[in-house]
């Protein structure tokens, strides 16, 4: 790839949730296996599989129940968050022997600028090979890696070969490559976009590229113009330092859906699962007790939308930081289209007691002191060990169909609202 071009990798780790579970109990390896989002019998949703259960038809985000009857002999297990997070920052820290210019795009995906760092090891791709050994040899799972010259294309790259594999995309094959995949291989174009790029006659990468700019507005608004110099291979923003995301204070989560949400209970629901998350990893971060709660909402056009607000008392607290987040979307003035995905995250922490004096002190130290026995359960048994009552209850969550979540870290702030 040519020297003078930026140069991006970006790093996917294959069928994390279910490697981790298989690097865990090796066991696991030899049988078709899902990571479930509940411990419920019928009322799981798969978060990821392995490639036997992947070879058997299971998708990520249906039902348990719907998996099962593809693949009879199925093993599954809850889900477990905190080694999630223990393997991924292990993973990061190889990435940094390379660059400071890394970029979380969710626990298991990163963005890296290695333009800089060709000079002392070698080319964007011999880097990325060198990564995929090291990751493997040192963490005991797989990475896929893209490179190119931007971050859409890197991404592309990353998810044309999997699992284990270097895939680059330059300026002089990305027509022979790039252009020829479906358009929804595309990064942001989901099934609702698809349709409408399909209703243009756009139906690969190349068709977008190549597409009338008025047309694609006139159906899409400004998102047109975007993914059209998306698959151009004209995207051009930076991948965020190290440094840079340290000085941001936030702790949140975000979640997208495979299917649109309509119902507002369906949307309460997710915000207290964002906000448990959100929670727990307050308490770990030792930040205190946060102040403000922002949501981010993006519906089904891929219209963004963002809000924040004061919390009455500052809080540690799963229940009162999603209130307030749903308290913040009846707020919006949205165009009543359906939500696609939904984010939470904190801020404006405070280690000293603020409670206000008509506020219950003991409720309050009360309340955290059952979230911090429940967040130890979970390290010490698993994420799945302790769950909400409201949640277990709620048989829709089956339905709703979650794509995955993207991971705001203290130390970084993707998909932080606005």
């Amino acid at each position: 790839m040519n020297g003078d071009l930026r140069c991006i990798l970006h790093s996917d780790l294959n069928n994390f949730y279910a490697s981790v579970e298989m690097l865990k109990d090796p066991a696991l390896k030899d049988a078709p296996l899902a990571v479930c989002g509940s411990l419920k019998d019928r009322h799981g949703v798969v978060l990821a599989k392995n490639m036997l259960a992947k070879n058997m038809g299971v998708t990520t985000g249906e039902a348990l129940w719907q998996a099962r009857k593809k693949c009879p002999g199925l093993v599954d297990v809850p889900a477990d968050f905190p080694s999630y997070l223990r393997v991924s920052r292990a993973v990061r820290k190889i990435y940094e022997r390379y660059t400071d210019k890394i970029e979380a795009f969710g626990i298991d995906e990163c963005w890296l600028d290695v333009t800089g760092s060709r000079m002392l090891f070698g080319s964007g791709k011999t880097i990325a090979e060198e990564i995929r050994r090291t990751v493997k040899e040192e963490c005991g799972v797989t990475v896929s890696v893209g490179v190119s010259w931007n971050k859409i294309f890197a991404k592309l790259a990353s998810d044309m070969k999997k699992p284990d594999a270097v895939t680059e995309i330059t300026p002089e094959n990305y027509r022979e490559t790039a252009w020829r995949l479906p358009v929804s291989d595309l990064l942001y174009v989901g099934k609702s976009t698809k349709r409408k790029l399909n209703f243009l006659g756009v139906a690969t990468i190349g068709d977008l590229a190549c597409a009338d700019e008025g047309k694609l507005v006139a159906e899409l608004g400004k998102w047109g113009t975007v993914l059209r110099a998306y698959a151009r291979g004209e995207e051009h923003s930076a991948v965020r330092e190290a440094d840079e995301e340290r000085e941001t204070k936030s702790i949140g989560n975000s979640l997208t859906c495979y299917r649109d949400l309509n119902e507002e209970d369906e949307i309460a629901m997710l915000f207290l699962l964002l906000a448990d998350s959100v929670a727990a990893r307050l308490a770990e971060s030792g930040l205190g007790r946060a102040c403000t709660v922002k949501i981010s909402v993006t519906d089904c056009e891929l219209n963004r939308f963002g809000k924040q607000g004061k919390l009455a008392v500052p809080t540690k607290n799963a229940k009162e930081i999603a209130d307030c987040a749903m308290e913040l979307f009846r707020a919006l003035k949205m165009r009543g289209n359906p939500v696609r995905a939904l984010g939470v995250a904190v801020c404006d922490f405070h280690t000293a007691e603020q409670l206000d004096m008509f506020s219950d002190a003991a409720k309050e130290e009360k309340r955290e002191r059952a979230d911090a026995a429940v967040y130890r359960l979970r390290e010490k048994y698993g994420n799945g060990a302790v769950r909400r009552a409201s949640v277990l209850q709620d048989e829709r969550l089956s339905a709703l169909d979650i794509k995955g979540a993207h991971v705001i870290h203290p130390a970084g702030h993707h998909d932080d609202p606005k």
